[in-house]
């Protein structure tokens, strides 16, 4: 198995293994290709395809017999615009697809030589089911598409669709509806069990799920499954804002309406100690538990534009908070209104409602590029010895369009 990436500001790795459940291993490429597209063929040449939005053109590096080294460079084809290179075979031709950001398409380019030359033709784009992808075929002769949609505050969501060939083109949907990735339609392979992605978490195992990623790498002392038990462990970290604080523990939003729920021990937060639970995204909100002098503790409800010229936080609602054990926050994200909610609990039964409803928005270049996010994060402005203990986080479903009256 082989797997191409580069990320961000780093050379390119070429990833291999044996049991595609690992272990992995890479090799480190002298240069980075941006959006790397590996085609392996036959006889084991292998090639990464790469290209840039702000070029357009499409070059192909030609790999050594263990992928580790370029061994010669060649520019193959121009699209104004495009990125997201991918390479596929089928019968005489060599099939290149790319994405088009600019006007959010993908192209098909046919050649019969990897070096071209090519002609291309449009394939779909985001009004007909999304703008990068290729496709995949099965053992018994059929072909399927996959390719990401931006989806609006969600993010990018991945389309599965049926294809058919007609005169050596790729035509992605049905005949019946050609040129368009339906809404709804069978899966390529039937009778496999529902597998439901993990989602609530009681950490009451010695790793984290993989539903769980951090935002930024993560700062291995400041957080532990180990030292209480059963609970998450978050120390803070030193940053001077919600934006920039590591070890913020997230998850995908999920939609088309979900409510994310979590309890929380903060007695042992320290002066100066800012922790809490919400969304991350363009837009940010979350209520913050402040620590004070004398064990005091307030709720801060807070909203974070990221903008060009930076993070702009607007503080909603201040409330302070009896001292209490145990506090629970919850966030409700509603994907067909673009709009979320947090409230606050003592006793996991009465909830109050703070700050109001706030926008949520997909922008790549000032939000993520996963979308709106549920965040959880700890930190302060200056070295801490306090801590957040969190008991467990729950995942439910909501009706979409009817938010609930909190009280």
């Amino acid at each position: 198995y082989y797997l191409a990436n580069t990320p961000v500001g780093q050379k390119t790795r070429i990833w291999y293994a044996k049991d595609v459940r690992g272990p992995w291993r890479y090799h480190e490429l002298e240069r980075e290709a941006f959006d790397p597209g590996l085609f392996i063929e036959p006889d084991g040449r292998a090639y990464l395809a790469t290209a840039s939005t702000a070029d357009g053109t499409i070059t192909l590096l030609t790999l050594d017999k263990d992928l580790a080294h370029v061994t010669a460079s060649q520019k193959v084809h121009y699209i104004k615009g495009a990125e997201g290179s991918k390479i596929i075979r089928r019968g005489a031709y060599y099939y290149l697809f790319n994405a088009l950001p600019p006007r959010l398409g993908l192209t098909v380019s046919r050649s019969r030589s990897l070096f071209g030359p090519w002609e291309t033709r449009d394939q779909i784009d985001d009004k007909t089911g999304g703008h990068q992808g290729a496709l995949v075929d099965l053992p018994d002769g059929r072909w399927f598409g996959f390719v990401m949609e931006d989806s609006g505050a969600i993010g990018r969501m991945t389309n599965l669709s049926p294809v058919f060939w007609q005169d050596d083109w790729p035509v992605w949907g049905t005949r019946e509806a050609p040129g368009r990735v339906p809404r709804r339609a069978a899966k390529p392979i039937l009778g496999g069990a529902f597998a439901e992605p993990a989602t609530s978490d009681d950490f009451g195992k010695p790793t984290l799920g993989l539903q769980w990623q951090w935002n930024h790498n993560p700062e291995p002392s400041r957080w532990s499954l180990s030292e209480r038990p059963g609970w998450l462990r978050l120390k803070p970290t030193v940053a001077t804002g919600f934006w920039r604080a590591r070890n913020t523990l997230v998850q995908k939003g999920q939609g088309p309406a979900s409510r994310a729920e979590v309890k929380l021990d903060i007695r042992h937060l320290a002066p100066g100690d800012r922790c809490g639970f919400g969304t991350l995204g363009q837009f940010s909100g979350n209520i913050t538990v402040q620590g004070a002098a004398g064990g005091k503790v307030t709720l801060a409800m807070e909203v974070t534009e990221d903008t060009v010229a930076g993070a702009r936080t607007e503080v909603r609602a201040t409330v302070p908070l009896p001292r209490t054990e145990a506090l629970w926050l919850r966030t409700d994200m509603d994907f067909t209104t673009d709009r979320a909610r947090v409230a606050y609990s003592v006793d996991g039964r009465r909830w109050t409602g703070l700050g109001g409803d706030f926008p949520l928005a997909f922008a790549w270049r000032t939000g993520t590029f996963q979308g709106e996010q549920i965040a959880l994060f700890c930190y302060a402005p200056t070295g801490s010895r306090g801590w957040l203990d969190v008991d467990r986080f729950t995942l439910s479903a909501l009706p979409p369009g009817k938010p609930e009256r909190v009280r």
